[in-house]
């Protein structure tokens, strides 16, 4: 919120410096949705993978109001700002800032400051049919942070287009601590004031003019650290449990990953400092005339055994199928993923020991997306990442951890534009849990989620888009929902 308010005043400006300029973008637009559903849930797919937007709990609506203005100048620069509140029922918050950002570009590059809805993972999937990113996705709000990124491919200089990168580097703040304490019951444990790290790079070579088929190679990395880890006590009150450290050094480990010093606990000093993770992203693209395969593959992992081959092969991870069709009436794209978590390097594996047991090395247990300071990769109670695995806020027992991160999924996703303004969706998912490996669940849990969604934009009135999506959840784990969403958003702007 701090940064939020910093930034008003950006966005202030922006309207003053379109003046008097005949080549400005500016667009406003107010829109809402409604989500109902017969169970305490929300179904899944109703709520994953919309930046956070709506809840997870039934009944519940959002309405927001936002503006966007970028401008372009000589020599490739480009200034940007946006601002997007937005107020809810059975929402985290019952009032927010969604949106409230200033960019700065300079050719390919950007430096862009505050909270902005984007795609964090610079592996490209199909935002609509897509079960989401291991490591950073559309799954939750933005999270505020200074960022500087190419986004988009950028063509290394006499490689004549076979070779080009793309990536970020961002710090920010997880600005959830007062929703963590409310969410949490007596006696459990949450994190305020934790500070955020991205970074990423993506290689892609390749040149489908002159040869049909593109590679694509990169590494993305996520650290939470410094905070406060707080215990909530009977009376509603918090007591500090561990204080860790937020000074230079610290931003410093996090771009560099350091084991920590003797302000922190001992296992942070044995590993590495703060809660990090990341993910290995490989692609394959084929272009067939009017037709594009992609084959990709999102490896996650918490420490070097699932990094690197340090134990055979990579067992964890998410692999997906991407078929655009040439343009039809009917069907414009395909998608096939499958996501396995069970393995996380071993329920326990010994290295030996030299001298004596205390020399004892172990590994395995890598207890994926949960952290014994951090609690968990999550924010406002859903999982940063973790495609097909509920987040905390779909329990609730007051624990801001991930109840089963050994799962194994299969996703399907189906869109296309039968006449022009009126577009369909389904998504499929199929799941199954084993729970974690310190606390598994007493049998495999079985869960569906499924979803069809239609949006119509009018000819006679563009400006207003209209959807309509029912979903429906069925089994053991997070239980059985059937509901629907509904929405309108106006959108207004010159060219």
């Amino acid at each position: 919120m701090k940064l939020n308010r910093l930034l008003i005043p950006l966005f202030a400006v922006a309207p003053l410096l379109a003046m008097g300029q005949k080549k400005y973008h500016l667009s406003y637009r107010i829109g809402t949705e409604a989500t109902f559903s017969n169970e305490d849930n929300a179904p899944y797919w109703l709520t994953a993978n919309k930046f956070g937007l709506g809840g997870t709990e039934k009944n519940n609506f959002y309405f927001r109001a936002g503006a966007d203005w970028y401008k372009s100048y000589r020599h490739g620069w480009k200034l940007a700002a946006g601002l997007d509140l937005a107020a809810g029922y059975k929402t985290p918050e019952d009032f927010w800032f969604q949106q409230a950002y200033f960019d700065v570009s300079w050719k390919m590059l950007t430096l862009s400051m505050g909270s902005k809805e984007r795609v964090n993972s610079p592996l490209d999937k199909n935002v609509d049919l897509t079960s989401g990113w291991m490591t950073e996705g559309v799954n939750t709000r933005p999270i505020p942070q200074v960022r500087v990124e190419i986004r988009d491919y950028y063509s290394i200089p006499f490689t004549a287009h076979w070779l080009a990168i793309k990536g970020h580097l961002a710090y920010g703040a997880f600005v959830d601590g007062n929703w963590q304490k409310e969410f949490s019951i007596p006696g459990q444990t949450y994190v305020r004031d934790a500070k955020y790290h991205s970074k990423a790079l993506m290689f892609r070579v390749g040149k489908k003019e002159t040869f049909p088929l593109e590679f694509e190679l990169g590494l993305h990395m996520a650290t939470q650290f410094a905070g406060d880890q707080m215990r909530k006590l009977e009376d509603g009150s918090s007591e500090l449990v561990e204080d860790m450290p937020d000074g230079f050094i610290n931003y410093v480990k996090a771009l560099i990953p350091s084991p920590g010093g003797s302000d922190t606990p001992w296992g942070e000093q044995a590993n590495i400092e703060g809660n990090m993770l990341g993910s290995w992203n490989v692609a394959l693209n084929y272009y067939l005339n009017d037709w594009k395969f992609r084959v990709y593959l999102d490896h996650y992992f918490e420490d070097k055994s699932q990094m690197f081959w340090s134990y055979g092969r990579w067992k964890d991870g998410q692999i997906g199928l991407q078929v655009d069709f040439p343009k039809n009436r009917w069907v414009s794209s395909f998608v096939w993923e499958g996501l396995c978590t069970t393995d996380q390097t071993g329920p326990l594996l010994y290295e030996g020991y030299v001298g004596s047991f205390g020399g004892l090395k172990a590994s395995g247990n890598d207890n994926y997306f949960n952290h014994y300071i951090y609690q968990a990769w999550q924010y406002y109670g859903i999982g940063m990442g973790a495609p097909l695995v509920p987040g905390p806020a779909f329990f609730k027992d007051g624990g801001i951890t991930f109840r089963s991160n050994r799962m194994k999924g299969q996703h399907f996703g189906l869109q296309g534009t039968p006449i022009p303004g009126l577009d369909w969706r389904i998504l499929a998912s199929f799941t199954r849990h084993w729970g974690t490996y310190d606390r598994p669940l007493d049998s495999v849990k079985h869960q569906f989620y499924g979803m069809a969604e239609v949006k119509y934009t009018p000819k006679r009135f563009s400006k207003f888009t209209f959807k309509a999506a029912l979903g429906v959840d069925n089994g053991d784990y997070i239980g059985n929902s059937v509901g629907g969403t509904i929405g309108v958003q106006m959108k207004i702007g010159n060219k």
